[in-house]
């Protein structure tokens, strides 16, 4: 019988499909790149290759033989462990990494008896597993960023298309003044390009290998280098600064200026970053529903064949990529908040904070992930319905400009019987269904100026949109 957790030549399988997390209670991330990336597959690789990146680090400062790295890292792969194993093992130690060292030390002796001693030499499973973190988190911000800049992209190009194209804003749910749809589409795009620069600040500079040894002072590291030395102590400073810069150079991560077993910057910026990018994705997706109500009508969702069926109700084509990424928005930030409460982590290792992280972290990168993944189809796809912004711009018979108007009488008859004077015709539009120009034109006494076509002019809801357009054209050029 093979050891636990190595994966048997032919036979049992690893878990059974009806163990399998696939996804059926959190569709927004289901069959996306990100659940791969973050997949217990790709965990378990992740932490392989942190072991074989330690490895070959430590051969090249002379205190490992090469080919002993060179048979570690040969054996690092996930498909010749068995993952169920791995999982139920770590019952046992409370981490998966003290039953994957000993899984992968016995693929190794299978190749290469010699070599089996060095693996995991000077390290424990803090290292191992951080350090695998870190690199399945710079594999899913990779993919997230990208997806930003792609959603970005498309809601660029319709902020161009609909730069002067009319619209009305609401504040509380209501009608306010007019706007642009353009300025409505670069404001997502912004909020999207805020999101790819915090992940970028953090996959550059926050994703860093860990390397504290049993408790944080890498007295094994510095011991076994002494051993591979034969005995020649070397200088604990400039060894450490030699083998953390190898460790993150082998892993493309950066390097600690301290171990961070117990101090979780790297999660709490991560945590933050992430619950930012949800939110912002959100925000796009909630104004979406909100604009595609059957009411509204001002844009669509891009159709599918089959996508948006009620399973009671024919006539409808709900707004489901907006519903996903709305459903990711409303979760992450909660999720985020427990990894960040993980900064308080007694001693130099916790007993319950860090193993909390693990899953946390993973669902926040799947759920952001699927959530920019959806909304790359959903801005590259959205239908805009001019047409229908327009219909709803003259709904309240031009009410819409009526602080226009009151800013136009302010100086002809002062700014409080200005206000006090659109206050009383807006009232008066409103239960009469009457439209603005005509209760202001039946007023005695209205001032000079704001009559006849100059009235109409004053009404007309496309020629209050103030410096919409000039805005977009700087958030493009910017």
């Amino acid at each position: 019988m093979p050891p636990a957790g190595v994966r048997p030549a032919a036979g049992r399988t690893a878990a059974p499909e009806a163990l399998a997390d696939a996804g059926l209670l959190s569709p927004v991330r289901a069959g996306t790149p990100v659940e791969a990336a973050v997949s217990d597959t790709a965990w378990l690789q992740a932490m392989l290759d942190a072991e074989a990146a330690l490895a070959r680090a430590q051969a090249g400062l002379g205190t490992l033989p090469q080919r002993a790295a060179d048979a570690i890292t040969a054996a690092a792969r996930a498909d010749r462990l068995d993952l169920r194993a791995l999982a139920l093992a770590a019952r046992e130690t409370a981490n998966p990494v003290v039953g994957l060292v000993q899984a992968l030390t016995a693929v190794v002796a299978a190749d290469d008896p010699a070599a089996a001693e060095y693996v995991h030499r000077g390290s424990t499973s803090q290292d191992i597993l951080d350090t695998g973190a870190m690199l399945i988190a710079d594999r899913a911000l990779g993919i997230i960023r990208a997806d930003l800049r792609s959603a970005a992209a498309a809601l660029g190009t319709l902020a161009a298309e609909h730069r002067d194209t009319p619209a009305v804003s609401r504040t509380l749910g209501l009608h306010a003044v007019p706007t642009t749809f353009g300025l409505r589409a670069v404001s997502w795009r912004q909020l999207l390009l805020d999101a790819e620069r915090r992940l970028g600040r953090v996959q550059s500079d926050g994703l860093p290998v860990a390397l504290g040894g049993a408790a944080g002072t890498l007295a094994g590291y510095l011991e076994y280098a002494a051993i591979g030395a034969g005995g020649l102590r070397p200088e604990p400073g400039a060894y450490l600064d030699r083998l953390v810069n190898a460790f993150a150079k082998e892993t493309g991560l950066t390097p600690p200026v301290l171990p961070w077993h117990a101090l979780r910057t790297p999660m709490a910026d991560l945590a933050a970053a992430l619950g930012f990018t949800a939110g912002a994705l959100g925000k796009i997706a909630v104004d979406v529903q909100s604009l595609a109500r059957t009411e509204v009508g001002e844009v669509a969702e891009p159709g599918a064949a089959g996508r948006g069926s009620s399973s009671a109700m024919p006539h409808k084509r709900n707004p489901v990529l907006a519903t996903l990424v709305r459903s990711a928005a409303l979760q992450v930030p909660v999720i985020a908040s427990g990894l960040t409460q993980c900064l308080v982590s007694e001693d130099e290792r916790s007993a319950g904070a860090w193993h909390a992280e693990w899953q946390l972290l993973r669902e926040c990168l799947r759920l952001t992930g699927g959530a920019a993944h959806t909304a790359v189809e959903l801005t590259a796809g959205l239908e805009v319905r001019p047409g229908r912004m327009r219909e709803n711009l003259g709904l309240t018979g031009s009410q819409v400009v009526s602080e226009r108007i009151a800013a136009v009488l302010a100086p002809l008859i002062g700014k409080a019987p200005a206000k006090r004077l659109l206050t009383d015709a807006t009232e008066t539009a409103t239960r009469t269904g009457r439209p603005l120009a005509e209760v202001l034109r039946a007023l005695p006494h209205l001032p000079e100026g704001v009559t006849g076509d100059g009235l109409a002019a004053l009404c007309d809801p496309a020629g209050y949109t103030g410096a919409a357009s000039a805005l977009v054209d700087r958030a493009l050029l910017a």
